[in-house]
């Protein structure tokens, strides 16, 4: 496959509803951007943004960071520069990105983290993801008689919004793996939000694509759309509350943020929400804590692939695709042979079928994990595979777990905003946090220069499924399922790969996409991320408009595909580590890697 992609060509289109799930996922996708014009920049970050326009790897001997905006990314270069850790220039990638990106991810969102620890060698996980508030009940998104609500109705206001979970994660990282002092890693933040920030080709085209709705709610809208007028690329952006709102954090830690004024306010805006109050709680927010996670890690030819396990299916779904296709040959194939993506595409219709029965927040309903993952059991789900064509019919296995119960299949929404960050440190060290607020923007509420999330709609908006309780239903204190997917692949004990990208539920491909073409095509870190995409989920085979993708649309549908061309917005950013290191940063979207 030809590794060019034309950005002009991606635009909208939406699939045909073959199924609930596919048309529930077909909704209003981040806007895709390609390059923006950073001009205040370093030399060292314009050099890199020149590499990764060139389809060339960023190298570097010492450290390194990709992330989806250069400022950013700056911000995080100047923390280990200085000797920081991945912990502590995390933290200063994402009080930056909740400025520069607010449409992605920021303090009133969630993320996971996965880090590897190079003194005990040990990978460890953080669970920052929202959580339901303790008020909730099982209707909170159906309508009188019992229907589901439509999505928008859902999202829009507070019924949506669960227990932010991103500073107290920023916080706990910090504390169990940073050098640095916490204050000092908000100066960058507050300095771009009180002197300004050049708005990115990115923000304003989703604030243009979102624009009526951006609009519900004064606050949101007064920022937005400053005397009436959408912001345009260009414009200087000034968010004095962000930077107070920081000030605060930073000299008070997170307790200000959960249990302070700022929690205060974020719980009458969730409440008073004009026409769609939620049920957040000044309880809900002293209650939350980060949960650390046992790793779920998958092998994949001589490597051990590690991330996030439930609530997120990241991992497990990643992990079972990479595991059935561990039993076929794809380097001899290569990336050329349509053969290839009919295994790529049918082993990740069977992971994706055991995902919508099986996975949900483990905390609440018994999972197979154990058992989705096991060998004897990806044998018998690779069995499946053995065919000329596209398989007819595929429905969840059964794998073996000690809790026997029988679910229904989840309809859950879960939609494509995310930003990804992957940090290796010259300590050896090695983050990835894939970090979001759900939908574009959220709730569109706004407190104290911040969006809240809408992550509650990443639940099934039913509780049950031809009389089977679904795993994935909404309940007080419980977290919704995730596809996000931090990634760190494992050689000999060591990482080899920081990677992982936002997307949706089509984050699973992106990133299983890539180690394929990394691990077995051979391809660099940069071609990795780049290549365009072919994802199929739940039985449409999502080809890449705009790319080399589109080829192999007659081949798959005669193998009995149904194939939809479209645009495939990831944003993969990822680093392998070796003697030295080699970073990629996704062209369809505006980051950069960066490092020395």
């Amino acid at each position: 496959m030809r590794l060019s992609i034309s950005f002009l060509a991606l635009t909208l289109s939406l699939p045909a509803p073959l199924l609930a799930q596919q048309a529930a996922d077909a909704v209003d996708p981040e806007a895709a951007s390609g390059l923006s014009t950073f001009a205040e920049l370093s030399e060292a970050a314009q050099a890199a943004q020149s590499q990764k326009d060139a389809g060339a790897p960023t190298t570097a001997d010492n450290w390194m960071v990709a992330a989806a905006n250069p400022l950013a990314v700056e911000a995080g270069a100047a923390v280990l520069r200085d000797g920081g850790t991945a912990a502590d220039a995390m933290v200063a990638v994402q009080a930056v990105l909740g400025l520069v990106e607010p449409q992605s991810s920021g303090l009133g969102g969630g993320a996971f983290l996965v880090w590897y620890d190079a003194n005990s060698g040990e990978v460890t996980t953080l669970d920052g993801r929202e959580t339901a508030p303790l008020a909730v009940t099982p209707t909170l998104f159906q309508t009188d008689d019992g229907e589901p609500m439509g999505f928008w109705d859902a999202v829009i206001g507070g019924r949506s919004v669960g227990t932010p979970g991103t500073p107290k994660l920023m916080e706990e990282a910090h504390a169990r793996w940073g050098n640095a002092e916490w204050a000092g890693l908000f100066e960058a933040a507050i300095g771009l939000a009180d002197d300004g920030f050049a708005v990115s080709e990115r923000l304003a085209g989703s604030i243009e694509g979102g624009a009526e709705r951006l609009q519900t709610f004064s606050r949101t809208a007064d920022y937005f759309f400053p005397g009436g007028t959408a912001l345009q690329a260009g414009d200087t952006l000034v968010n004095a509350e962000y930077a107070n709102t920081l000030r605060l954090i930073a000299a008070h830690g997170t307790d200000i943020f959960y249990e302070g004024a700022i929690a205060d306010d974020i719980v009458a805006t969730v409440r008073t929400a004009a026409g769609n109050p939620g049920v957040l709680s000044s309880t809900d927010l002293a209650v939350y804590e980060v949960v650390e996670r046992d790793p779920v890690c998958v092998p994949y030819r001589s490597y051990e692939v590690c991330g996030m396990g439930p609530p997120s299916s990241g991992a497990l779904t990643v992990g079972q695709i990479l595991g059935m296709l561990d039993r076929y040959d794809l380097a001899a194939m290569g990336p050329d042979d349509v053969n290839a993506w009919r295994l790529i595409g049918d082993a990740s219709r069977l992971a994706f079928a055991d995902r919508g029965r099986y996975m949900a927040d483990s905390d609440y309903v018994p999972m197979p994990t154990a058992g989705l993952t096991a060998a004897p059991y990806l044998d018998e789900r690779a069995a499946l595979l053995e065919t000329d064509a596209a398989l007819a019919e595929v429905t969840p296995g059964s794998p073996e777990w000690d809790h026997a119960m029988l679910w229904g299949d989840d309809q859950s929404l879960e939609l494509p905003s995310t930003s990804h960050i992957s940090i290796v440190d010259q300590y050896g060290n090695a983050l990835s946090m894939t970090t979001t607020i759900e939908n574009g923007f959220g709730s569109r509420l706004m407190v104290r220069g911040f969006l809240l999330n809408n992550e509650l709609t990443d639940f099934s908006f039913r509780t049950h499924d031809e009389g089977f309780p679904i795993a994935n239903r909404i309940e007080p204190g419980k977290r919704p399922r995730s596809s996000m997917s931090p990634t760190i692949v494992m050689d000999d004990g060591a990482p080899s790969l920081v990677i992982g990208s936002p997307g949706g539920s089509r984050i699973i491909g992106y990133v299983a996409q890539a180690i394929v073409a990394h691990v077995d095509w051979g391809m660099d870190v940069q071609q990795a991320v780049s290549m365009p995409h072919l994802v199929n989920r739940f039985g449409t085979y999502d080809l890449e408009e705009g790319t080399d993708a589109t080829s192999f649309e007659a081949a798959l549908t005669e193998m009995g595909f149904e194939v939809n061309v479209r645009d495939l917005n990831s944003g993969l950013h990822a680093i392998q580590v070796g003697e030295t290191l080699s970073g990629g940063a996704d062209p369809r979207r505006e980051g950069i890697a960066l490092g020395e």
